[in-house]
């Protein structure tokens, strides 16, 4: 497997919450491109254009224009894996400099290029060119490419690869003005991955989009058990019982967003929230009244 001992390339996804009023948060739109490091592999050293990659990828750290010229011209130059691996350094290139076009381009070229039987590289790059994709606005062009790159990751039994894929194209399709149909491949994200809680959050945030409270409930639960420190559910817990009539569960959710990192823009949106619901009822006792408090759901 010529790519998969070239790259590990490993992808990694975290919450953006945004600022807004109730419901307009939504982790499925509010989302970053999935940041994308690519390493040399070890036993990588003596196969085509590995020491170059290395060296591109020095230079990308230090000056992502020349590294982004250096892989123009290498990729003009050369055939077969070491094109590819041009590409793929162009690639992240040209999505350093905002270049998101060109970014995806490189970044399908790679792919179109990579052997068929490198099904887990092919996936790769096909995830990272849909978010090129996604970043330049384009979510109807994304999705075939993250459908694609689901199939790849499938054929080669990359069950994290294929998940990863599957979430992003959901994200895709909801860009697309398409939920309902972002609904299956996150229902394989969450199957694949049963144990990673930003799945759950995708789909709690769909269910709820679609008006499917109960069952937007039930997988945020699930987000929070896997990530009960992570800010981005405890916005969308609380949207989720806000929409259910809940607001006690609702304010419990945002203020624990606000102890937990009371400096953060999740934090400033939980702010928002909660000066947009009435204020807890008082206590018995409290400023002279013994008028009784609301009940409260536990949101977790």
């Amino acid at each position: 497997m010529l790519f998969t001992s070239i790259l590990a390339i490993l992808l990694q996804v975290g919450p953006n919450p945004n600022t807004g009023t109730i419901p307009e948060n939504d982790d499925l739109l509010d989302r970053p491109p999935r940041e994308t490091v690519v390493e040399a592999d070890s036993d990588a050293a003596s196969l085509p254009g590995s020491e170059w990659l290395s060296e591109c990828l020095d230079q990308l750290g230090a000056d992502a224009s020349r590294a982004h010229t250096m892989a123009q011209l290498r990729r003009n130059t050369t055939s077969g894996a070491e094109r590819i691996v041009a590409n793929l350094c162009l690639g992240l290139a040209a999505t350093e400099l905002g270049r998101w076009d060109e970014a995806s381009g490189a970044f399908i070229a790679a792919r179109d290029e990579t052997p068929a039987d490198e099904g887990r590289a092919r996936a790769r790059f096909g995830t990272m060119a849909g978010n090129t994709l996604l970043a330049a606005g384009n979510a109807q062009g994304a999705v075939p490419i993250l459908e694609t790159a689901q199939e790849d990751a499938r054929t080669a039994s990359a069950g994290t690869l294929e998940a990863m894929a599957a979430m992003d194209a959901a994200r895709a399709l909801v860009a697309a003005d398409r939920p309902q149909e972002a609904l299956a491949p996150l229902e394989t994200a969450t199957r694949l991955l049963p144990d990673e809680a930003e799945g759950w959050l995708l789909k709690a945030t769909l269910l709820r989009r679609l008006g499917r409270l109960a069952e937007a409930q039930e997988a945020i639960e699930r987000a929070g058990t896997l990530a009960p420190q992570d800010l981005a559910i405890g916005l969308e817990a609380g949207l989720v019982a806000v929409l259910s009539g809940r607001e006690d569960a609702a304010r419990e959710s945002w203020q624990s967003v606000i102890a937990l990192q009371p400096d953060s823009a999740a934090a400033a949106t939980a702010r928002g929230y909660l000066d947009q619901i009435a204020p807890a009822a008082p206590t018995p006792g409290a400023s002279g009244t013994t008028e009784a408090p609301q009940s409260a759901t536990d949101p977790s």
